[in-house]
């Protein structure tokens, strides 16, 4: 039922991973998957557009099928991040585009939409996330990150899934599977372990400001949807808010919206959450 493509595009001398969907479409949105996951997340999402957009989503290097860095202190960091988002662009041949980033992928967009892809970003959309993330919600990430759960099983390994991102809200059995078999890897000693390469984590030991982008926020001039999980913990309210005043926010085209049931992050996997993105694009459709 699902129709997408598989593929590979060397950016930066890195080769990277990503899915395209409804590539019959001119309009483009990229979708770009939070920071320990994969881009097989946005494929209900992707699905959904594509009746309408050609969407692409990548993944990010370390995670996935894309190459892990073999310079992980450098690489590892919105800035190089930014520099793979242009050259995948520049790459596909997409001159301008709409940016849709669930968490990490939110903080590429924003970096990007304010420096090397400034001008060619459209529309932004924030899942879960905001110029400034909440520090006990780094330090959970920090704790986790750099050292990834391991199990004996595939079944197990679904379990531990289930409960850690609970807070992306109701999952059907279905996707519970497929967000389980699209980001796992066996170890050498037969254990299985999410798809991502652990140094991924040294983002936050070695660059300890990289997600506090208050400056890059604050030069946007294109309408920015932010959709905060209600029980986030990642962005808090008084974050959301001042996201309101601030940048997009002063100049009257920024919006908040809360997602009932979802903490850090919503799936953006049931009708409600595609009913949102959509109007919020065919916003510039009629602006044309």
């Amino acid at each position: 039922r699902m129709s997408f493509t598989s593929n590979y595009i060397a950016c930066e001398g890195r080769e990277l991973h990503y899915t395209e969907w409804g590539s019959q479409h001119a309009e483009t949105v990229i979708a770009w998957h939070g920071l320990a996951r994969t881009g097989r997340d946005m494929d209900d999402i992707a699905q959904h557009l594509s009746q309408r957009y050609r969407v692409i989503c990548p993944d990010t290097i370390g995670r996935g099928l894309s190459q892990w860095s073999p310079a992980p202190e450098q690489e590892y960091r919105l800035a190089f991040y930014v520099k793979l988002a242009a050259a995948l662009v520049d790459g596909l041949g997409i001159e301008r585009f709409h940016w849709l980033g669930t968490s990490m992928g939110g903080a590429i967009g924003i970096v990007a939409a304010a420096t090397a892809l400034q001008g060619r970003i459209r529309r932004l959309v924030l899942n879960d996330n905001g110029p400034q993330l909440a520090e006990a919600a780094i330090q959970r990430i920090r704790s986790y990150a750099g050292n990834p759960a391991a199990f004996a099983t595939v079944g197990e390994l679904e379990q531990y899934f289930r409960t850690v991102y609970k807070p992306y809200g109701w999952l059907s059995d279905t996707q519970w599977r497929r967000l389980t078999e699209t980001s796992v890897r066996r170890l050498p000693d037969g254990r299985v372990t999410p798809h991502y390469d652990p140094a991924m984590v040294q983002q936050f030991t070695h660059h300890e400001n990289d997600y506090l982008i208050w400056d890059h926020y604050d030069r946007l001039d294109i309408p920015v949807l932010c959709l905060r999980g209600a029980d986030s913990d990642l962005v808090l309210p008084e974050t959301a808010a001042e996201m309101l005043t601030r940048g997009p926010g002063a100049r009257g085209l920024a919006q908040v919206i809360e997602v009932p049931g979802c903490g850090h992050a919503p799936a953006l996997n049931v009708p409600a959450h595609y009913a949102l993105v959509d109007a919020f694009l065919a916003r510039a459709e009629q602006a044309v």
